[in-house]
């Protein structure tokens, strides 16, 4: 049975959490990053078919290759971040079902023979972690700065080409500098979004 966290972790995780737009000239580590992904990963997916990927732009040079296929806006966000991730998802996803439910790996079937099915599942199963991806890096006490003002069809040229992968949406991760904080913007109400049945 799951425990409730206290309301700090809930600020943290949700109520305080901000879309990062400066940052602190603060390292983030490989050690960091992959814990990050050690934390995202144990997050559920349909059938467990996993089909997110993480391309980590950590140097000057990395970015440099990012920079071309940003919109002008969102080229200093990038640039002055300490990590910026490339959250994308594989296309062919299934052929690690065998290894990833193996208690049925006929599973693989469902998808491989369905291009339209294997795309919605990848992108779809690829989005939720990515959130996942978000939560764990503020769990972790970093910043988030989630975008998706890009040319995607370059950035896969340019780091997945010819290959099986799409990118989703970006996100920097960092230490925040709080004069990079917007007022934070209103959300809907239960009423106005939700209906019970």
């Amino acid at each position: 049975m799951n425990k409730p966290i206290n309301d700090q972790s809930l600020d943290t995780l949700f109520r305080e959490a901000r879309s990062q737009n400066a940052w602190k000239d603060e390292p983030v580590g490989e050690t960091l990053v992959q814990a990050i992904y050690d934390l995202m990963r144990w997050g559920p997916t349909s059938a467990n078919c996993s089909p997110a990927r993480f391309v980590f732009l950590t140097s000057k040079t990395a970015k440099e290759r990012l920079k071309p296929f940003l919109l002008e806006n969102n080229v200093d966000k990038v640039m002055r971040a300490p990590v910026c991730a490339i959250i994308a998802h594989d296309l062919e996803f299934f052929e690690k079902i065998p290894q990833l439910f193996p208690h049925n790996p006929e599973a693989k079937d469902w998808f491989s023979g369905n291009e339209e099915l294997a795309r919605t599942t990848a992108f779809r199963n690829g989005s939720l972690q990515g959130a996942y991806f978000m939560i764990a890096a503020r769990a972790l006490g970093l910043d988030c700065g989630p975008m998706s003002g890009f040319d995607n069809e370059g950035v896969d040229q340019e780091f997945f080409r010819g290959g099986t992968i799409k990118s989703n949406f970006l996100c920097s991760i960092g230490y925040g500098d709080p004069t990079g904080v917007f007022d934070r913007s209103p959300r809907l109400s239960f009423d106005e979004a939700c209906q019970v049945l």
